[in-house]
């Protein structure tokens, strides 16, 4: 198909030049001919090769789907529970547990709650969003100047900074103003980019979390004890 194509517009050259064209500008727009369409057959095996790791990266995606899916359990909770499992499922009450639901604030302020929260997050690949809120948290009750400052630039590092380890999902602007602000560490200085991944998570994840295995079968559990 490419050599019928090269040979029409060669021919194509050779009829509409006028008497006394050079053969050397008919063999200069020959090679032009053939550059053309070598550039046309690998514009071609890139756009193969594209769509084939688009294809690759759907599978990927399809796969990790399923192992979240497999690992949304409430055995998942428990094996980070702040303490051992049984001790801490004989501790957590179903009325504790049902308060979770009243909202956010009450969920993260339980420490079993961050602990299921966490395992949930786990399973969706976004721990790094609670994870970013709790060093916020902590990074508040800070009292040393000079220990502010070196938590502001790792936290930045490991959470804000584009390809940060652990990078959270804010937007540019706000990702600007948080650099800006760890220049002259304070302990707002994170308060922005905080509020937006708290949001996210109240918004996002925290529904789909009452929703989960995890949180259904640890009611379960807690209330079976009580029967």
């Amino acid at each position: 198909m490419y050599q019928e194509a090269e040979e029409s517009v060669v021919q194509g050259l050779s009829e509409t030049c006028p008497a006394g064209t050079s053969q050397t500008q008919a063999g200069l727009a020959t090679r032009t001919t053939k550059r053309q369409s070598l550039s046309d057959r690998t514009l071609g095996k890139d756009l193969q090769s594209t769509r084939a790791g688009q294809r690759q990266n759907r599978g990927m995606r399809t796969r990790l789907g399923c192992l979240a899916h497999k690992s949304d359990s409430c055995s998942d909770f428990t094996a980070i529970l702040p303490d051992k499992p049984n001790r801490a499922l004989k501790r957590l009450s179903t009325e504790e547990a049902t308060r979770w639901a009243d909202s956010f604030d009450v969920l993260l302020s339980h420490k079993y709650g961050v602990a299921a929260f966490r395992a949930f997050l786990k399973t969706e690949f976004s721990e790094e969003n609670l994870e970013f809120w709790l060093a916020c948290e902590e990074f508040k009750k800070t009292r040393s100047t000079a220990k502010l400052a070196s938590k502001a630039q790792r936290i930045f590092e490991e959470f804000i900074d584009v390809q940060a380890p652990r990078e959270v999902n804010i937007d540019f602007q706000t990702r600007e103003v948080t650099r800006r602000n760890i220049h002259e560490p304070s302990p707002s200085c994170f308060d922005q980019a905080q509020g937006k991944i708290y949001s996210l998570m109240e918004k996002d994840s925290y529904p789909r979390f009452l929703r989960s295995k995890i949180y259904t079968d640890l009611l379960s559990q807690t209330q079976r004890r009580l029967s």
